[in-house]
């Protein structure tokens, strides 16, 4: 059993060497989005075990994808953690939740790889809704990277993209009331400039774990010409060689964005 598993492992390293490669030589895309998701699948149906054991992992695991985010030189990666509609989970998930949060924040803000890599760290969503301990963790990571503009990690929590677009439109507004702006002036550009993800280019690639087929409120406005990407992995699943794939699938796709 044991040289079986040798075997195994070494053709899987083989294999992974070999995407590598392939991929490393062709154009990386600049901006991967993630909708992680299948953390409670993951440890009830494959661990057998406790939902907040996946979640666990799964937080875990999104320190692996970052460090492979840059070890393949992926300048911006931006992760659906925590939408509004999660909210209605139990009680006891959602703090959990948070905790999972917070503790991650920290963990990002004190690594010597995202320093190393000047990785900025910021938050997007309704910190209206967040408790204090992780706008306190959120503004942590984000003095300890200020000023970092070689990679940047953003994450969704409290993110609806339906409300993103929402508190644009309510911020156009306010300012056509206050004559800052024109309405003649509000087109597809302005809106971009008012959506929380401004300054960032809208993704390349969306990919999502867990089997579904659907985005899920994430990044509407964003997304409109991204490429996507769906894979059965469960999120605490998901592998270096899985992320390969996931490029790979991307540089084999052409984007003619309507031409």
């Amino acid at each position: 059993m044991g040289i079986s598993n040798a075997i195994t492992d070494r053709a899987y390293s083989t294999y992974e060497t070999i995407i590598e490669k392939e991929v490393m030589s062709h154009d990386i895309p600049q901006h991967i989005a993630v909708i992680m998701d299948g953390n409670r699948r993951y440890a009830e149906e494959v661990l057998k075990t406790d939902k907040m054991e996946g979640h666990k992992l799964g937080k875990d695991k999104l320190e692996d994808v970052l460090h492979w985010c840059l070890k393949l030189d992926v300048r911006i990666l931006t992760v659906y953690a925590f939408s509004t509609e999660n909210f209605n989970r139990a009680e006891s998930e959602v703090e959990y939740l948070m905790e999972l949060l917070e503790s991650s924040l920290y963990e990002f803000a004190d690594d010597p790889e995202v320093h190393e890599h000047r990785v900025a760290i910021n938050v997007i969503g309704d910190l209206d809704m967040l408790p204090d301990p992780v706008i306190k963790a959120m503004n942590y990571a984000k003095e300890k990277t200020e000023g970092y503009d070689s990679h940047f990690l953003n994450m969704a929590i409290a993110y609806s993209g339906r409300q993103d677009i929402v508190q644009a439109v309510r911020n156009i507004v306010q300012d056509a009331k206050d004559g800052k702006i024109d309405v003649i002036d509000v087109n597809e550009s302005l809106i971009t400039g008012y959506i929380s993800t401004y300054g960032f280019p809208d993704p390349d690639l969306v990919m999502r774990t867990s089997g579904e087929i659907r985005i899920s409120n994430f990044l509407l406005w964003q997304m409109a010409y991204s490429e996507l990407y769906f894979t059965d992995v469960y999120w605490p699943g998901f592998r270096y060689i899985d992320l390969l794939r996931a490029v790979r699938t991307y540089q084999q796709r052409k984007r003619r964005y309507g031409r």
